[in-house]
């Protein structure tokens, strides 16, 4: 109990100000490039489940309003990633399918690494959405070595 009231002291030294602001700024890409991660694999899955993307289903999977999705579409035609067919639903284009795929190969990959360190199927699925945005080439790499090392 005594523990909390004490402040958690920094076991090593602040890095030098340009080395430690490049954490932040991938931080920050990260949170901006999640986003258009999320709908473009959306739409991919929804696609590859035989269905159209349509705007008012890609807004029931991500529990947000069909005007937000409206909006997020028109950014995601703008950047060459989605098109869109009146009447019709939404369709990846060859750089969207791209980041679509990476996108699902990171989530898979730390969905799997967090499942082999013994994280339910349920809180692994969620935790992956998060995380996937925020690892690095190096970091799922090395949980593929882990996992391999395991089995």
């Amino acid at each position: 109990m005594a523990l909390r009231n004490r402040p958690v002291r920094r076991e090593k030294p602040l890095p030098d100000a340009e080395i430690h602001s490049e954490g932040f700024r991938h931080t920050r890409e990260a949170r901006r490039s999640a986003l258009v991660e999320d709908y473009v694999e959306l739409i991919a899955d929804l696609i590859e489940d035989g269905n159209e993307a349509r705007q008012v289903d890609i807004a029931a999977r991500l529990g947000v309003a069909q005007p937000t999705v409206a909006k997020m579409l028109t950014r995601l035609c703008a950047d060459g990633l989605v098109s869109r067919k009146p009447y019709r639903g939404v369709f990846l284009t060859e750089a969207g399918r791209k980041v679509a795929e990476e996108s699902r190969i990171r989530h898979q990959t730390v969905e799997a690494f967090l499942r082999s360190l013994g994280v339910s199927a349920e809180t692994a699925r969620i935790d992956a959405e998060g995380i996937e945005h925020h690892v690095s080439a190096e970091t799922l790499d090395a949980f593929r070595r882990a996992m391999t090392a395991a089995r």
